[in-house]
């Protein structure tokens, strides 16, 4: 049979539709075993805890008659994990009980699909959403296929939020009638994805203070994803679940159980203060897919209440920290910062965020670029992760999934093609 040739007429949201770059940089990674991938935030098979989920799944197995694990779940998310989540989130966020939590809670497919939620019932094509600079690429994507407009809150040179500049930017939406169409703000608060950045609480103060004075009450959310993902102390801010000068504002705290245990089972999860907001995520989502995998959360659901989940992020902490410096060291041996690079290195999370000199263009189809392909290495271009006003030479880098000897060997690569570009 041959292949039709009639068009089809596609809705707007399908001619915005255009392929994800994480999907492109995923394949990219998977079916060039030859090169070495600094790009998508792949987390390391080594650490991924086998023998765990086989005991869990052996145990439920052999616990019950009634394999219900192996049944529909319900579309909040199974009773029992949401329980779990309550209480462990309850040491961080003293303002709820774990119950309180719990009934607040969304069990998604990933943090991901809740950010799609979230922007699906909050935003109208043309509406504006406020996010961090940088901010999560993945997310802006999604903006982007929503025909929803992203809006960088402000910054200072060091990275850090400029809230005098904040408050201009609102005035300046307003005069020109732009701040009706401001339907929420949004940042990664932990260990940033891609900066590697945690916010301080008074940044976050400072952004509610900002929005507060205008009027501007809008929904928040909180993307937690690498909270949990820090090296020797945990960041000590508090969430916007906690924080007084969030009171008035709907928020959504997301985090997930993904990057902190395991990728593959793909388990997000939020939790929701706004009860009508809360009803229309899970409206939303009943369309969607009427339910996370249940079987996924039941075993997710054992990790946590024995204590496995606790015992993974200990195994993994100490190995990244050690990937982190792996590459660090090499990009430092390699004479990046003798060729104009800057970055920190970060307390926690899975990335550095490297600034190049600002003549070097770092898109995905400069120059630069390709030679890094050329090379045997690729990365994540910066003007991905910005919302406007996106510079075109910084680079995000991601430790996850190399070993230490190749990410050694990424890091000299890498700064190999940064040489020729001094």
């Amino acid at each position: 049979m041959s292949a039709t040739t009639t068009p089809v007429l596609f809705s707007d949201l399908g001619r915005r539709a255009a392929p994800p770059t994480i999907a492109r940089l995923m394949t990219v990674a998977i079916e060039t075993p030859e090169l070495l991938s600094l790009a998508a935030g792949f987390t390391d098979n080594r650490t991924l805890p086998a023998g765990e989920v086989a005991d869990v799944a052996r145990s439920l197995a052999a616990g019950s008659s009634d394999p219900e694990y192996l049944q529909y779940g319900t579309n909040q998310g199974r009773q029992g994990l949401r329980r779990v989540l309550g209480e462990r989130l309850r040491s961080t966020e003293p303002a709820y009980s774990a119950e309180q939590l719990a009934e607040r809670m969304i069990v998604t497919n990933g943090s991901q699909q809740a950010l799609y939620l979230a922007a699906q019932v909050l935003c109208n094509p043309g509406d504006i959403v406020l996010v961090d600079r940088p901010s999560y690429f993945v997310f802006l994507e999604v903006l982007l296929g929503l025909g929803i407009q992203a809006r960088s809150l402000p910054t200072h040179a060091d990275g850090s939020l400029d809230a005098t500049k904040l408050g201009e930017m609102l005035d300046a939406m307003k005069a020109r009638g732009e701040a009706d169409r401001i339907r929420a703000v949004y940042f990664v608060s932990y260990f940033s994805n891609p900066s590697a950045r945690s916010l301080s609480a008074q940044e976050k103060a400072g952004i509610a203070d900002a929005l507060q004075r205008r009027g501007l009450t809008v929904p928040v959310i909180e993307d937690a994803a690498y909270r949990d993902l820090y090296f020797q102390a945990p960041h000590n801010a508090p969430s916007v679940l906690s924080m007084e000068e969030w009171g008035p504002f709907p928020k959504l705290y997301l985090s997930t159980l993904t990057k902190p245990f395991a990728t593959g089972l793909k388990v997000g999860y939020g939790v929701c203060t706004h009860p009508e907001l809360l009803k229309k995520l899970l409206h939303v989502k009943g369309h969607h897919d009427f339910g996370s995998a249940n079987f996924n959360q039941a075993v997710l659901e054992k990790v946590i209440a024995d204590g496995g989940f606790e015992r993974q992020l200990k195994r993994i902490r100490p190995m990244y920290a050690a990937k982190m410096e792996a590459l660090h060291a090499s990009l430092e041996a390699a004479g990046l910062e003798r060729a104009g690079w800057r970055w920190n290195r970060p307390d926690g999370g899975l990335y550095l965020w490297l600034e190049a000199p600002s003549d070097v263009d770092t898109r995905l189809d400069s120059r630069f670029c390709k030679e890094c392909l050329e090379a045997g290495v690729v990365y994540v271009p910066g003007d991905l992760c910005f919302g406007d006003e996106a510079p075109t030479h910084f680079v995000r880098l991601s430790f996850g999934v190399l070993e230490p000897n190749d990410l050694a060997e990424a890091g000299r690569r890498f700064g190999s093609v940064a040489a020729r570009f001094r």
